[in-house]
């Protein structure tokens, strides 16, 4: 069984934000499988369903991003998942809008939420989806720039890359995070 969760903040305000990039990943891969994450459990929306033959649970945590990793954790520990079976996909200032890059472990590389998860769980060694949102412009908060709207123009770009979201969790579960590495990873 595979834990997927997707990182971001809850309530409208946040909806369609850099930050909430994950939850948006979350909603596209629900959609295409058909699992509604509409269960109210673990400070997260949870949704179970499989992918291509695998058990999975979607997770959106509703613990505000700087606190994802409690929610995560009491995922883990409810299902008695081992953190190997752990996919966080988040967004990632450092990566162009849209592009996609795998990682099988490492640090949280400033990123809130991301800590947040190494902390709960005592380890960075689960793999990740990081989504870029592009880096803030010169003279810009960081924090006004990922709770910003991505632009109407980044549309089309972001449709694909949720898409690219899903076939590299497809890739990772049935083929492994090298292969999904080889061919996301452009």
């Amino acid at each position: 069984m595979y834990i997927i969760v997707g990182l971001g903040n809850p309530g409208k305000e946040y909806c369609g934000t850099r930050h909430n990039a994950g939850f948006s990943c979350i909603d596209h891969i629900a959609d295409k499988y058909n699992i509604s994450v509409d269960t109210s459990k673990h400070k997260g929306l949870i949704g179970k369903g499989i992918i291509n033959g695998n058990k999975v649970i979607l997770v959106k945590p509703m613990t505000y991003m700087n606190n994802s990793g409690e929610c995560v954790r009491e995922v883990m520990d409810y299902y008695k998942a081992d953190i190997e079976d752990l996919i966080v996909i988040f967004d990632d200032i450092s990566l162009a809008p849209g592009k996609l890059r795998l990682r099988p472990k490492g640090s949280a590389g400033g990123h809130n939420g991301i800590k947040s998860i190494i902390s709960h769980m005592g380890s960075e060694n689960f793999k990740r989806i990081k989504y870029g949102v592009g880096d803030k412009p010169k003279g810009w908060d960081l924090a006004d720039w990922v709770l910003g709207r991505f632009p109407s123009e980044e549309f089309p770009v972001l449709r694909e890359a949720n898409d690219k979201v899903c076939e590299a969790v497809e890739c990772i579960i049935t083929e492994g995070i090298e292969s999904g590495m080889n061919r996301f990873n452009g």
